[in-house]
């Protein structure tokens, strides 16, 4: 039997070029060693607010990126959140057990409530056992965890915890934090300091991966790069060449000693010619599959039910299980 894995992202932003070199270019191997859920989180979306068309459209546009991506929903269960009551259903159980003490450590509510101060909803608050409630649901081994996110996982385990003591064990399987082969970790164009971000509110700091091939030309060579004019591989002196290297040698399969080598004596912007051009044509086939996927949005519906089916196959036998231990008439 094949582990199972946990996966959600937020419909907010565009997938990036460093998402597709750091976590989702190795979902084409997961796919074959596991039994992996990803699911489209529009309803953590909602913690800040989003205007009805835009969130519709980019729930597809999401759902697209993914397929595009290499993603097959034949193999793998792609679903909406939303589509899926379960999430909602077992979240209220959970609230339910959740001390306010704990909700009141969470630091991204602390971070967000000063960047959204028009907007500190109680969703802001609560999302953390609504995460919970995603993980546990599908009784995944493993479930992919950044460094932001430790603090959510912390917290599901202590909720996991919580309802054991009051119900019992069994019913309830916390995951494991699954930390996947490292990537090249990719860095913003113009901030070279900071990670490339698909929420980044300028665009100029990152590629999207359903950018058109001009966009790409023009933010490769705009991206910021060092003093001095040689090209050479220094993070610590030169973090703004060394991160265009970085992806040059992961899309070319170049080493950046090699690379080091072939731009001996020319300038910053030849590199940026050549580094636009392999970007471009990475890309290239997954915007003409993503915007064949848009033309057809009868066939995205459909895939969006048969995941969302097949998830819910699975959440309520969770939601069952949980209902019955707490006492509620199914």
């Amino acid at each position: 039997m094949k582990k199972t894995i946990l996966s959600g992202s937020t419909v907010t932003g565009d997938l990036t070029l460093g998402n597709y070199i750091g976590a989702i270019h190795n979902w084409k191997q997961l796919q074959e060693k596991y039994d992996c859920l990803y699911f489209l989180a529009d309803l953590h979306a909602l913690t800040v607010f989003q205007d009805p068309k835009v969130l519709r459209d980019r729930t597809y546009s999401f759902f697209a990126q993914y397929l595009a991506l290499g993603l097959d929903p034949q193999k793998n269960i792609i679903f909406v959140q939303s589509q899926v009551p379960e999430h909602t259903e077992l979240s209220w159980v959970l609230t339910c057990l959740t001390p306010m003490g704990y909700l009141n450590r969470m630091t991204q509510f602390k971070e967000k409530s000063e960047k959204h101060v028009k907007n500190i909803n109680a969703g802001l608050y609560t999302y953390p056992i609504l995460m919970a409630a995603d993980i546990l649901l599908y009784q995944a081994d493993l479930v992919p965890v950044g460094e932001d996110q430790r603090q959510h996982l912390e917290l599901c385990r202590d909720i996991v915890g919580f309802f054991e003591n009051r119900y019992g064990e069994g019913i309830l399987k916390m995951p494991e934090a699954y930390i996947g082969k490292s990537g090249a970790r990719i860095m913003s164009l113009q901030d070279p300091e900071k990670k490339m971000s698909k929420s980044d509110e300028n665009e100029k700091n990152f590629v999207s991966i359903i950018d058109d091939a001009k966009k790409i030309e023009k933010k490769i060579k705009g991206a910021a790069t060092d003093s001095g004019t040689e090209i050479k591989y220094d993070p610590e002196t030169k973090p703004g060449l060394s991160n265009l290297m970085t992806i040059y040698s992961v899309l070319s399969g170049k080493t950046t000693e090699e690379l080091e080598k072939e731009y001996e004596g020319k300038m910053y912007g030849h590199l940026k010619v050549d580094l636009a051009d392999v970007v471009v044509q990475t890309l290239r086939p997954v915007r003409e599959k993503y915007d064949d996927l848009m033309k057809n949005k009868d066939h995205l519906d459909q895939l969006m039910k048969s995941g969302s089916e097949r998830a819910r196959a699975r959440s309520r036998v969770t939601l069952e299980n949980v209902y019955k231990a707490v006492g509620l008439v199914r």
